[in-house]
């Protein structure tokens, strides 16, 4: 397990910013929107949801991403379990994340189901099942087992969080994607775009959110 936790400082209008990146968890215009516009939109979900679909994650960051794309899963008429594993390096504690997630009233009930029950690690929901596997991803990715089918990469900024962008974590998030599976990232980085292109990724440049002019997105060919 981790021993080292979120830092945070809280904005007037209650967003958290990491201390350690100096960066915001979500976006400062509406974090949800953003979510289903990179993440969900940029992995054409939930069109290509089915039953053993599984999502992985660099930064779990809120539990945002994850509470939203499990809203969609369930609002999708899918009742088998969405598989869910993020890396995280500083987890936020499950106050922290509650404090957050008060932010987004429209996931009031799966947060409500989550909070209940997170106590780190893994965490079975019934039609969500979590593992969130804390350390350094660089260290920890390598090791693991899985292969997603799709990827939604939300490190802090590439230039406050260079490390969680790096070649060599782009070809292990390509070694464990599966066949015709996808990543998304609010980043359009011309480093991030060529990792993933170098890592065996077909990427293409996107409509970004909000003030963000591009974002990124990638099919494994």
């Amino acid at each position: 397990m981790a021993d080292q936790r979120a830092e945070l400082t809280w904005t007037e209008d209650q967003i958290p910013v990491s201390d350690r990146f100096d960066d915001p968890y979500y976006s400062l215009q509406n974090g949800l929107e953003e979510t289903r516009h990179v993440f969900l939109a940029g992995n054409n979900l939930p069109a290509r949801f089915a039953p053993g679909f599984h999502i992985a994650e660099l930064g779990f960051g809120t539990g945002l991403n994850m509470l939203t794309v499990w809203s969609e899963w369930e609002r999708s008429g899918q009742t088998t379990p969405l598989s869910f594993t993020s890396f995280e390096a500083f987890p936020m504690t499950p106050k922290d994340m509650s404090r957050a997630l008060a932010a987004f009233p429209e996931l009031a009930p799966w947060s409500a189901r989550f909070l209940a029950q997170w106590q780190g690690g893994t965490c079975d929901l019934g039609t969500l099942r979590l593992e969130v596997v804390e350390g350094d991803a660089r260290q920890t990715l390598p090791g693991w087992a899985g292969a997603a089918d799709a990827w939604f990469l939300d490190g802090f900024s590439p230039a406050k969080n260079p490390e969680l962008w790096g070649a060599d974590l782009m070809q292990q998030v390509a070694a464990h994607t599966a066949p015709e599976g996808t990543a998304a990232t609010y980043t359009a980085a011309g480093f991030v775009r060529r990792g993933l292109e170098d890592a065996g990724f077909t990427v293409t440049r996107s409509p970004g959110y909000g003030r963000k002019r591009h974002m990124t997105r990638a099919v494994k060919a």
